[in-house]
């Protein structure tokens, strides 16, 4: 059963406790609102301030009983330099061409993430999303919110083929990537990679100050990238801090 806490503006749920997706022997619990139609923007600015991500027109927030893994995680687009190799990265995905479009799902995203979650995360969540799940993920929004798809350049007038694809919310402070997939038989272009460094070159581009990165998982070895950018920023009990390599070492190393 899930609890709820009334505020002026929002009514807050705290979710059942169940088993974590990213630490063994470790159970998760939530609290989570419905971002208001009216306002949904303004709010789930403020509240990916605190710790929050979205999920259709939900935001959520870890508030696990024992652990305290979970934290988000942004990067300073403005002072971020590419390492040589995020620059071969860059460089290797330089005939792929980018798309802004709305967030309406289409069939042809949704094989590309079947192919995606069946390659590399077949054991996870969503694995078993269907077609209406996909439409609500993408669709189901008070915010503002658009798809990036990343294309192959095309040699006959139509449409590239699709490699990638992320659904990203424009906040007041910056890029959050939401979520992104892309096609598994390109290990050689790094796409996961490419779209984040993808986004602090657009990030810079407009004037955003951050990419938001969603949750970092101390001891998850999927999460593990997220602080392979440096500089990076997290948020601890004091406020957004800036993080070095060092302070990110597992526990116990030199």
């Amino acid at each position: 059963m899930t609890q709820h806490f009334p505020t002026r503006q929002l009514r807050f749920f705290l979710t059942a406790p169940s088993p974590c997706p990213y630490l063994p022997d470790r159970f998760e619990r939530k609290v989570f609102a419905h971002l208001p139609l009216s306002d949904g923007a303004t709010v789930n600015d403020s509240l990916t301030l605190v710790g929050f991500r979205r999920s259709q027109n939900i935001a959520y927030r870890p508030a696990c009983e024992a652990c305290a893994a979970c934290v988000s995680a942004r990067i300073p687009a403005g002072d971020y330099v590419f390492s040589r190799s995020e620059r071969k990265v860059l460089a290797r995905n330089t005939d792929l061409e980018r798309h802004l479009v709305e967030a309406e799902a289409t069939m042809e995203q949704f094989e590309l993430l079947r192919r995606y979650l069946l390659t590399r995360h077949a054991d996870g969540g969503m694995a078993e999303m269907a077609w209406p799940d996909y439409v609500a993920m993408v669709e189901d929004t008070a915010v503002r919110t658009h798809i990036i798809e990343y294309r192959t350049k095309s040699t006959d007038g139509g449409p590239g083929d699709l490699v990638a694809c992320a659904l990203v919310d424009l906040m007041g402070d910056g890029l959050s990537l939401v979520y992104s997939f892309y096609d598994p038989t390109a290990a050689r272009r790094s796409l996961g990679s490419f779209i984040i460094l993808d986004h602090l070159v657009q990030a810079n581009l407009t004037g955003m100050p951050y990419v938001y990165l969603g949750y970092w998982v101390r001891g998850s070895e999927k999460m593990d990238y997220k602080v392979r950018y440096s500089p990076i920023e997290l948020l601890r009990p004091e406020g957004w801090t800036l993080m070095s390599a060092r302070d990110l070492r597992p526990t116990g190393q030199d």
